[in-house]
């Protein structure tokens, strides 16, 4: 784009790669919501989680191995949605696998890793995981705890 087209539309590359930053960025936080809620359904449908057979499930060795499975698999669903940041960041980035996953694990539980050579046309991604990880991770929390209470 020259210089003369770029004064007659008011939008410069930088703007456009904003915009498509922001976009990519709201659908990875409808996309996480959206498998972290059919991913919570489907662990309370797996573990049978429903209000009546929690109220009458005595605090014991079974209710122990309940809780113990179900934070392994919440722990399993988290790690699924960090990958899935971490595919993005393998396609659009000189990451390996392990670098990516590494820089999505890092960044969806808000430590801040950064990666020198992730594409700086790439880089509100991870700050947005950020905060979808915090959000997601505070969402399981209470969906636990509130398990963990009709015990």
């Amino acid at each position: 784009m020259n210089s003369l087209d770029q004064t007659a539309t008011g939008i410069d590359e930088t703007t456009i790669t904003l915009g498509l930053q922001l976009a990519v960025t709201a659908g990875f936080a409808v996309a996480m919501v959206v498998l972290h809620t059919l991913g919570l359904v489907a662990i309370s449908r797996l573990l049978r989680l429903k209000e009546e057979r929690l109220l009458k499930h005595e605090f014991n060795l079974g209710a122990v191995g309940l809780l113990a499975s179900f934070g392994f698999l919440v722990l399993l669903l988290h790690m699924l949605e960090i990958a899935v940041f971490g595919i993005f960041y393998m396609l659009v980035s000189s990451m390996d696998l392990e670098e990516a996953l590494f820089y999505s694990a890092s960044a969806y539980a808000t430590l801040g890793w950064t990666a020198d050579y992730f594409p700086d046309s790439w880089r509100l991604i991870g700050a947005v995981e950020a905060l979808i990880g915090f959000i997601l991770i505070g969402w399981s929390t209470a969906f636990m705890v509130t398990t963990m209470r009709k015990l």
